[in-house]
């Protein structure tokens, strides 16, 4: 285990040959956004993509960053909130996109978490065939998974990010500080995304976590660099897959630990304030390790110390922490089936074998899903 970044910033390169760009990560760093997007694009204008709760917090910052480097910008900001990810909000985006005269030398900034990188994203792939991009992550979620990748989507009423386009960032800017301004809730539906890391590949990452989570959520007390080791650790992780694996052909699926059952209850929820994505997400990843216990995979005791760290942070880890009615057996198979690792109506779980040890399970037998989910649904 590595001992936590002491720098003002560190730097992750994404390898992607011709499409390679680096991740930046530190506290206060937003200052540098306009000098660093000059220097990657000379004389480009922008257009800086928000929403209404981080622009109150960041887009004066951003704004004048990009000011001071001598960058033109528009902005526009759209509602908070996963309903963002629609037809509807990705037509206007797209139009105000054509309106502001952002050429295909022009660049888009997604300002925001991972609703806005997505939303930003695949308008940036898709408008004059392809507009480039800079994320600026400004939740943890964000930071440490979803603004790195290019994966890019929006919703559809079949389930989650099932429309859209891989299409990379020419720079990723992790402004820890940006956190502080997160509701705690917020804060702690991110950590699922981290800790998930090291549940996958990196058992003394989580061994770490386990024992400095706190200073993670306190994040800017005097000394400690426990939060920007912590993104920096993920962001290395996601960094090594998607370089190997850009198109999500093979190794690049173990980054859907949980997923499978978590986007399954978060559209059964409606993709709304009811379960965050972060905290579906844990319930997926606490499921997946009873799954794979279930399978022999490894001790149920494996997957309860999982469980418990989960629980300790203050996410949910059981359906009965969801509120609410929950779907169907029939309608939570229905939504697994829209997964986007199924291929020709096989089910695809990433299972574990022990903490650090996941991989990719193909041919799980329906019945199998169903009688584990039956189980789990009766005991809420």
């Amino acid at each position: 285990m590595t001992a936590p970044v002491r720098g003002q910033s560190a730097v992750v390169p994404v390898s992607l040959g011709a499409r390679s760009y680096d991740i930046v990560i530190g506290r206060g760093i937003l200052g540098s956004l306009g000098t660093r997007i000059a220097a990657l694009r000379p004389g480009a204008k922008t257009f800086v993509i928000s929403d209404d709760n981080v622009a109150r917090h960041a887009m004066a910052a951003a704004e004048a960053a990009l000011a001071r480097a001598g960058l033109a910008t528009s902005r526009m900001i759209v509602a908070p909130g996963e309903a963002a990810k629609s037809y509807r909000v990705f037509e206007e985006v797209c139009e105000a996109i054509l309106r502001a005269q952002i050429e295909r030398d022009d660049l888009i900034v997604a300002l925001g978490g991972g609703v806005i990188g997505d939303l930003a994203g695949f308008a940036a792939a898709v408008v004059r065939r392809g507009v480039d991009y800079v994320q600026v992550p400004t939740t943890l979620l964000a930071q440490v998974d979803s603004s790195v990748g290019g994966k890019t989507a929006i919703d559809s009423s079949q389930g989650k990010n099932l429309i859209g386009a891989f299409h990379q960032p020419i720079l990723v800017l992790a402004d820890t500080a940006l956190l502080d301004t997160l509701p705690r809730r917020e804060f702690r539906a991110g950590y699922a995304e981290l800790v998930k890391y090291g549940l996958l590949a990196d058992a003394a990452f989580y061994n770490w976590l386990e024992a400095n989570w706190r200073e993670i959520f306190i994040g800017n007390s005097p000394g400690s660099f426990a939060r920007e080791h912590a993104v920096t650790m993920a962001c290395r992780a996601k960094a090594a897959i998607v370089g190997r694996d850009e198109r999500d052909t093979g190794e690049r699926a173990l980054l859907n630990l949980g997923h499978t059952f978590g986007h399954a209850l978060e559209a059964a929820c409606g993709f709304s304030e009811r379960l965050l994505h972060g905290e579906a997400i844990a319930v997926g990843m606490a499921l997946a390790f009873d799954f794979s216990a279930r399978q022999g995979l490894l001790p149920a005791a494996e997957a309860e110390r999982v469980r418990r760290h989960l629980a300790e942070v203050g996410l949910p880890t059981r359906l009965s922490d969801i509120l609410g009615a929950l779907p169907s057996v029939d309608r939570m198979m229905g939504l697994i089936a829209q997964d986007k690792k199924v291929k020709r109506g096989v089910l695809t779980f990433v299972l574990v074998r022990a903490i650090g040890a996941a991989f990719v399970e193909t041919g799980i037998e329906d019945h199998q899903v169903r009688a584990f989910l039956s189980e789990k649904l009766a005991g809420r």
